[in-house]
């Protein structure tokens, strides 16, 4: 006996002693041995596939298994492609920035958040310029006010080595 790839017990690989049994036109056919129910299947040349394992009693239905892997395979494939993934994107900042920069790059993170991604928001201290984290802050929340429309914050400012970073995501759509 040869264990499927599939997780879903069929034929002998079921070890309950009775099921309840759906015949392959989807009828009811009552409780019955898992002998009895698969005896049944064969007869019909189908397998008998356990299609709710942890109901009282399991529930199995006669039915051919290729055709319902197949279809399963096919049902989980269009379930992924619906996901919608997010991505994080990064937007970098300098203290000594121009206001031309701030605006453009500020454009992009409302692009970013525009399509559904999350933003990672960095501002970088270069040499001495960790002293000024004060202003780090003032950049970090300049950006906030010009995206609190369309953003939440997922992380506040805070410090990480030599850069102070946030993180923002879309705003959910009621």
């Amino acid at each position: 006996m040869k264990k499927s790839k599939d997780s879903t017990p069929r034929n002998e690989e079921i070890r309950a002693k009775e099921l309840r049994v759906v015949s392959s036109s989807g009828e009811q056919l009552g409780i019955m041995e898992t002998k009895k129910a698969l005896s049944l299947a064969q007869e019909e040349g189908l397998d008998l596939v356990l299609v709710s394992p942890n109901s009282n009693p399991p529930v199995a239905k006669i039915m051919d298994f290729g055709k319902y892997r197949y279809e399963k395979e096919k049902r989980e494939k269009e379930a992924k492609k619906k996901q919608k993934k997010q991505v994080l994107k990064e937007m970098k900042f300098r203290l000594r920035i121009d206001d031309h920069d701030f605006n453009t790059k500020v454009k992009r993170i409302r692009e970013f958040l525009e399509g559904g991604n999350k933003v990672r928001v960095v501002v970088m201290f270069l040499g001495r310029d960790i002293m000024f984290t004060d202003k780090g802050k003032e950049i970090l929340d300049k950006v906030i006010k010009n995206v609190e429309d369309i953003a939440d914050i997922n992380r506040a400012p805070k410090m990480a080595g030599r850069d102070m970073d946030m993180i923002l995501s879309p705003k959910n759509k009621k």
